[in-house]
């Protein structure tokens, strides 16, 4: 049993990008906790395999454990998934907007921009906008969840389409959550999940085994409940590699380019290496 109100049995948790990886461990999560569950991909093999996997979990009958094949980066679907839902399922208790792709990108290629756009952002805040009002009509207590990635908040070289579409996805949530705190008598908050080195499809990168580096998803979503027990808004996730402390200072240099007006991205900058790593001593 949770000590999260939202997190009631017989609710519904619907989970984008549940085929694999983080989204998968977290709808077997919710449905371990008695909720019907609403697994949310692409159509195909890889989401019968994730819905069949978790109904195998589930103390409640088949039917509280649906796939919808769905593009989140298409509003139109979005619309069409809310409907069916709550047509299938019930009153929705959590949403998790967690689909994304990483096909890598280029500052003058256009190629991928557009759709990593359409995934990581839109269908983050797309997936709000239409799921949001019948949640707040129900008056229960709710959750929104919305990964985002420390790639979105220190913004690496190396991938711009992905850093800004997640640099989107924070400030987006912490709207979200501002709003929702300063709305009469809302019982819904808003939550940014910030992974760490997780070992998922989307980041082996031709690896067959997990990294000792990185966590598994089930890691990460059992490090995410224990933060939404703790009413956290910002779930800064650890790894096997970098601990808090080493995510916050690298953090706070990045914020320290504005203040002390240096290049950006100093932290990958020659004439600052030095600098840098005298800092992360202190």
């Amino acid at each position: 049993m949770s000590k999260i109100p939202a997190l009631s049995r017989g609710g519904v948790a619907v989970v984008t990008g549940a085929a694999s990886g983080i989204g998968l461990a977290a709808a077997q999560r919710f449905v371990a906790l008695g909720l019907k569950v609403a697994l949310v991909d692409l159509p195909g093999d890889k989401l019968d395999a994730a819905v069949a996997a978790v109904r195998e979990m589930s103390s409640n009958a088949a039917s509280s454990v649906v796939g919808f094949g769905c593009d989140v980066g298409d509003a139109a679907q979005l619309v069409a998934l809310e409907t069916a839902v709550r047509a299938q399922l019930g009153e929705v208790c959590v949403l998790m907007n967690n689909a994304g792709i990483q096909p890598g990108s280029a500052i003058f290629e256009a190629q991928n921009w557009q759709r990593v756009m359409q995934v990581n952002l839109w269908g983050v805040i797309h997936g709000c906008q239409i799921f949001l009002p019948g949640m707040l009509a129900q008056g229960r207590a709710a959750l929104i969840i919305n990964t985002g990635s420390k790639q979105g908040i220190t913004t690496p070289p190396g991938d711009p389409a992905y850093n800004v579409a997640k640099a989107g996805v924070k400030v987006f949530t912490e709207a979200l959550h501002h709003q929702l705190r300063n709305t009469p008598d809302c019982a819904i908050s808003a939550h940014l999940l910030i992974p760490g080195f997780v070992y998922t499809g989307l980041t082996a990168n031709g690896r067959t085994s997990k990294p000792d580096a990185a966590w598994t998803p089930e890691q990460t979503v059992e490090f995410m409940m224990k933060s939404l027990e703790a009413g956290d808004f910002y779930i800064l996730c650890p790894d096997n590699d970098v601990p808090r402390s080493l995510d916050e200072k690298r953090i706070v240099w990045a914020a320290g380019d504005i203040v002390e007006n240096r290049p950006p991205l100093s932290r990958w900058h020659k004439d600052y290496a030095a600098a840098f790593a005298d800092y992360l001593k202190i």
